[in-house]
């Protein structure tokens, strides 16, 4: 359980990450924001409390390892490994121009910290199935913690390397499904329903639980539970947009213009409560 003073510490990662992604935006125009911030939460508890990683030595054979198969959501991982010094903030106000080092869907090659290539969806639940399987036979001591959307969940191949992965019993994978309840076309029950991811994955042989994904204390609770038999499964219930208001409630937020009035006023409010936790 999370003391007081690094319950603290993380939620202000969260909030100077969800800054670096505005600006990342901002500084392009417009962007990916909803689905962004919807995983904020889940990545500061992962690298403010959970993975091993070395900012300095991001191919470390041991490393625990993060894979965004919803790649639109790279901006969230960028402001992140920014943050926590795996490249100079600076690069952030080069997000998916020409000769970037940071384009619009992660890509291994290109960025420092991204472990896998991702972008057309579903692609990067196999991805992540074969690496957390290779750590194990290689007898490795990490963990592969696996980004994969509701509506990218529509693909076929989601479910191949779900039934996979529990066959294989690839124990040091944690699935994470964000639950924000929106996909490009609108609400997924609209779409094609989903029905009850955890019950889902349960069927398909994983350890499944729901929690609330913005939520920093029961993140960490989930993220550290290490599974002894089965893959663990998290269903993060998340706000699209969530940290900003005007985002949240904005119902076509998958992708945003972002004007220099929105980001002064989202940026000014995210300083205020970091500087209240301080």
């Amino acid at each position: 359980m999370l003391d007081e003073k690094q319950r603290t510490e993380l939620k202000k990662l969260a909030l100077e990450i969800r800054i670096a992604e505005i600006e990342a935006i901002h500084s392009l125009g417009a962007g990916h924001v909803g689905g962004s911030l919807s995983i904020t939460d889940a990545l500061a508890v992962l690298y403010g409390a959970i993975m091993k990683y070395d900012p300095k030595d991001p191919q470390a054979e041991d490393r625990d390892k993060v894979v965004c198969s919803k790649g639109h959501a790279g901006p969230a991982l960028y402001a992140t490994l920014a943050v926590k010094g795996f490249f100079p903030y600076e690069m952030l106000s080069t997000l998916n121009r020409p000769g970037t080092h940071l384009p619009s869907h992660c890509d291994k090659l290109l960025t420092p910290g991204i472990d896998a290539t991702t972008g057309s969806l579903g692609q990067g639940t196999s991805q992540a199935v074969g690496m957390a399987l290779g750590d194990k036979l290689k007898g490795l001591d990490c963990r592969t913690f696996l980004f994969v959307g509701d509506g990218e969940a529509n693909e076929g191949q989601v479910w191949e390397a779900a039934m996979f992965a529990a066959a294989k019993k690839v124990t040091n994978l944690v699935w994470m499904i964000d639950d924000n309840k929106k996909q490009l076309d609108g609400r997924t029950k609209s779409v094609l329903e989903p029905f009850d991811f955890r019950e889902k994955m349960e069927a398909f042989g994983f350890d499944a639980v729901r929690i609330d994904g913005n939520d920093i204390d029961a993140l960490y609770e989930a993220l550290s539970v290490r599974a002894k038999d089965k893959p663990r499964a998290i269903i993060l219930d998340t706000v699209k947009g969530a940290g900003i208001k005007d985002i949240e409630e904005t119902e076509a937020n998958h992708s945003l213009p972002i004007s220099d009035e929105q980001y002064e006023k989202w940026t000014s409010g995210l300083r205020a409560e970091l500087a209240e936790l301080d």
